[in-house]
């Protein structure tokens, strides 16, 4: 029977981060308007980057949520893992779904020409990894071992080496 605390303790569940981000960068943009991507970018070329790094992202994270599926391991960070994923797509990336999730935040901010959207990508990306990333890493250090550590070493943690 696992402990109520058999879990990472993430600092909020990562799709509503995301939602955060969004909404914020929008919100910003009403109040105080860059108009950096308007100008610098034309309408056709922001609709396919963001519309390309929007599939993309829902590409990622929905690979990595069928790989948690078909373990049979929660999705949520908030229950305890059961399996440690490392086929599929987390053969090639350790953390698909918030890549996708920043991915997803990109495209829409870049898409609908959002300065503020692209901003709040970045505070995203720092708040996914430093509040959810490095602190399931230390659970799943602690649960899977040296299963998770080979693993870490032979798959990186956002898909490009480093």
């Amino acid at each position: 029977m696992s402990r109520p605390t058999d879990h990472p303790g993430v600092f909020a569940p990562p799709p509503l981060a995301a939602f955060v981000a969004v909404a914020l960068g929008l919100a910003l943009d009403r109040l105080l308007p860059a108009y950096i991507l308007a100008v610098l970018v034309p309408r056709p070329a922001r609709l396919v980057i963001g519309l390309l790094s929007i599939l993309a992202g829902c590409g990622l994270a929905i690979a990595g949520w069928k790989a948690f599926m078909r373990s049979g391991t929660p999705v949520s960070p908030y229950r305890p893992a059961i399996a440690l994923v490392t086929t599929g797509v987390f053969a090639y990336v350790r953390n698909p779904i918030y890549a996708g999730l920043v991915l997803i935040v990109f495209g829409i901010g870049f898409a609908s020409a959002s300065d503020w959207t692209l901003v709040m990508t970045v505070a995203l990306a720092l708040a996914l990894h430093f509040g959810v990333v490095l602190r399931e890493e230390r659970y799943l250090e602690t649960t899977f071992g040296d299963a998770y550590l080979a693993y870490k070493r032979r798959v990186p943690r956002y898909g490009w080496p480093g």
